[in-house]
């Protein structure tokens, strides 16, 4: 069949729409793009106060020399007999002459009204001549005050008994002669009160070896050895 002239051709497809420019003015309207997130900073923090200075450490306590009234009154009445004085630990100390340790302890008691002898002992330094330091610890219950006699003595000294001014003494003086050798003139029984009589020796002395003592006690007097 002949082509008819007239038929009508394909018409082309209708070209795509390219699309439009930009339009600057809306272009304009678009927000910007946000730019990235800058991480926040922590805030400073305010320098810390400088620690307060630490108050100065207080001065040891140590003897200090003592020029009181209490000393004025031993030194009218007892002249040289008052050898050194200080205060140590708010308690005043009276170094005095030994053989003149009776009269001053009954002035202690009567005038100054120190009528308890709270402690009576004995201190030893072997190297030195006057190897013991005998104390008196006293207190006034009137005046609510304490004070400390102290006599130095060799080995071989004897120191008087104040058993007759404070009834106390007698059983303290035992204690210290018993422990370090210390010889009470005019106590009414200077002997043992801590060991057997026939112990040998002072265990508190310094120079005491107390294991052989010991040791040999133990053999003599129980027949056996030792445990230490």
């Amino acid at each position: 069949m002949a082509n008819d002239p007239e038929e009508k051709q394909p018409s082309a497809s209708p070209k795509k729409e390219e699309p439009s420019a930009v339009n600057p003015s809306a272009a304009a309207s678009e927000p910007a793009s946000k730019p990235p997130a800058t991480p926040a900073v922590p805030a400073a923090k305010p320098p810390a106060a400088a620690a307060p200075p630490k108050p100065p450490a207080p001065p040891k306590e140590g003897p200090v020399a003592l020029d009181n009234d209490l000393v004025k009154r031993y030194k009218e009445r007892f002249g040289e007999a008052i050898r050194e004085a200080w205060i140590d630990r708010k308690q005043a100390i009276l170094v005095i002459a030994r053989e003149r340790l009776v009269e001053i302890a009954t002035y202690s008691r009567d005038e100054e009204k120190f009528d308890w002898l709270s402690d009576l002992t004995a201190v030893d330094w072997p190297k030195r001549e006057q190897r013991f330091d005998v104390v008196l610890n006293m207190y006034s219950l009137e005046k609510n005050e304490r004070l400390r006699l102290k006599v130095y003595a060799t080995a071989d000294e004897r120191v008087p008994s104040v058993q007759g001014v404070w009834a106390t003494a007698n059983w303290e003086e035992r204690e210290v002669y018993d422990m370090f050798g210390v010889v009470f003139e005019g106590h009414p029984e200077l002997k043992r009160i801590l060991l057997p009589d026939e112990w040998q020796g002072h265990p508190l002395r310094k120079d005491y070896d107390i294991l052989t003592q010991d040791t040999a006690w133990v053999r003599e007097n129980l027949g056996i050895e030792s445990g230490q």
